[in-house]
Order: C-alpha cells, then structure tokens, then sequence
C-alpha cells in the first residue's frame, strides 16, 4: 500500500491524521458521498427548492477531506444518484433530478467541495480563513443553482433567488457558523495530539 506524505502546511485534517494511502483515499471519498446522501434525508419540503443539510455536509466533507477527495465524493454523489442510487433529497434519483430544477445545486457542490477544500488546506486551521472558504462554498453552491434555477422554471433572476436562494440564508448561517466552529476547532485539537506525539 503506497503512503503519500503531505507537507503540513498544504495538509487536509485528515491528513494531519491518518497518513495518506491510495486506500484510505478511496474509503474517505465514499464516507464523505455517504455523509452527504445522509444529510439530503433531512429535508424540509419547500418549492421548488427543500431545505436540507446537504451543504451543511458539503463543507464539512471539503473542510475535512480536501480539495481533490472533497470534490470527488460530491462527484462520486451526483453521479451515483444520477444512475439510480436514491441518494438525493426525499431518497429521488435519477438523471432527471440531475437536469431539473436544483440540480444546479448539486452541480454546484462539487465546486464548492474543491474551493472550501483548496482554501483550507492552505489556512492552517486559522479561524478568519476556515470561514471565509465556508462562506465562498456555500456562495458557489448559490452561484450556479439559482441560474440554474431560473433557466430551468423559466424564471427571472430575481425571482430564482427570491425562490432558491434568500429562504435559505439564514439556516445557511447557522450551517455556516456550525462548521465554522468544528472545522478549527477539531484542527486546534489534531494538532495538539500530534504535537504531543512528535516529542
């Protein structure tokens, strides 16, 4: 099994953990679409868009995983679900679901995956800009799914962001300001144990 050593400073927390395998890689990518199909079954059901703590999952795979293994469990998500997996919001499925209305939103997870990831990784678990990777995330998730939105109900802008994007900015605070306080704090946490161990 080949183990890939991570410079620290450009090192994901769970490389701060568990040393880089191309197994371990392959588990974490699966745990992470897992954690995100699991969120999507905590829906409130809204129209066109439902409430759910899909993004609430998204962050915190990217935040943990990094850019590269953030990105590919959402990849591994979307695609799973588009294939028939019931996997998205209410257990639907299917290309459908893909190329309707809020599937801006899961295309937009990916992105947001390998942002949040790519700038946490080079923070070192500093506080200003842990928040500000979940903040561009959960604005990357909105940049592409209100659209997105809006072309697919044929629908202003304005009227997309009235629908998908304003009813969710304050449960997306909440999201936010919950990741924004696991995120540093488990990595203050790994990096005292490893200090601890590197003595």
């Amino acid at each position: 099994m080949a183990i890939v050593s991570v410079p620290r400073s450009r090192a994901s927390l769970i490389d701060r953990i568990v040393p880089r395998s191309a197994v371990g890689d392959l588990l974490f990518v699966g745990a992470g679409a897992a954690l995100t199909a699991v969120a999507a079954q905590v829906v409130v059901p809204l129209h066109p868009v439902p409430f759910t703590l899909q993004t609430f999952s998204v962050l915190l795979v990217a935040a943990t995983l990094g850019s590269m293994r953030g990105a590919a469990s959402m990849l591994v998500y979307l695609v799973a679900g588009a294939l028939g997996v019931p996997l998205f919001a209410s257990a639907e499925s299917g290309i459908d679901v893909v190329l309707g209305a809020t599937g801006g939103y899961l295309v937009g997870f990916v992105i947001a995956a390998w942002l949040v990831g790519r700038i946490v990784e080079h923070s070192s678990g500093r506080v200003l800009p842990t928040v500000a990777a979940l903040v561009a995330g959960s604005a990357a998730v909105y940049a592409v799914g209100v659209p997105w939105l809006a072309i697919s109900l044929g629908m202003t802008l304005g009227d997309a962001a009235n629908a998908g994007l304003f009813p969710f900015l304050a449960g997306d605070a909440i999201k936010l300001a919950a990741a924004a306080v696991l995120v540093p704090g488990a990595t203050v946490l790994v990096a005292r144990a490893t200090s601890k161990d590197e003595r």
